[in-house]
């Protein structure tokens, strides 16, 4: 007589295998989430780029550089210190401005102004940028990310974009 009970058992070895693929596919679902999430960001990405008033145009001589402050365009009420940006805004003559991001187009790091060159240099790995934000030497391998600027309601506003911030 057939034991007909064997018939509907799997066997240990066929078990494990099950739950090894069970498992490993639990595993590769919640891998997938941060990747899904970074690749779709962008697309579903919803929130606008604002107007930040950076300052009163009289504030800024022509040609000087300066270091303006803004809350980014997205901040979360987690962010902290990090919804704080900072761009670097040229007046150019009477009635215009121009703004670059601080951060390296290399690899990020905040470059600084060297008023008595008229240069922007990069600490980290020797990036040096025009006051126009081309690169003149180094690694960079774009110019400096540029900000719109306008001038409205007598203050000195930049466009600032949700982060990362990318042309």
């Amino acid at each position: 007589m057939i034991d007909k009970t064997n018939e509907k058992q799997i066997s240990r070895k066929k078990f494990m295998l099950k739950l090894s693929l069970g498992l490993a596919g639990a595993c590769a679902a919640l891998a997938a989430i941060p990747v899904m999430s970074a690749l779709l960001a962008p697309i579903l990405e919803t929130k606008k780029a604002q107007w930040r008033n950076v300052g009163n145009p009289e504030g800024f001589e022509i040609g000087s550089t300066s270091l303006v402050n803004f809350t980014n365009a997205d901040p979360e009420p987690y962010a902290g210190v990090t919804a704080q940006s900072a761009a670097w805004l040229r007046r150019t003559d009477k009635d215009n401005f121009i703004a670059f991001a601080v951060n390296c187009s290399h690899l990020g790091c905040p470059v600084r102004w060297e008023a008595q060159a008229e240069l922007f240099m990069c600490p980290c790995h020797g990036g040096v940028y025009y006051k126009d934000g081309t690169v003149a030497a180094g690694p960079p391998p774009n110019p400096l990310t540029k900000y719109d600027v306008r001038v409205s309601n007598g203050q000195v506003q930049i466009k600032t974009a949700s982060l990362p911030f990318t042309a």
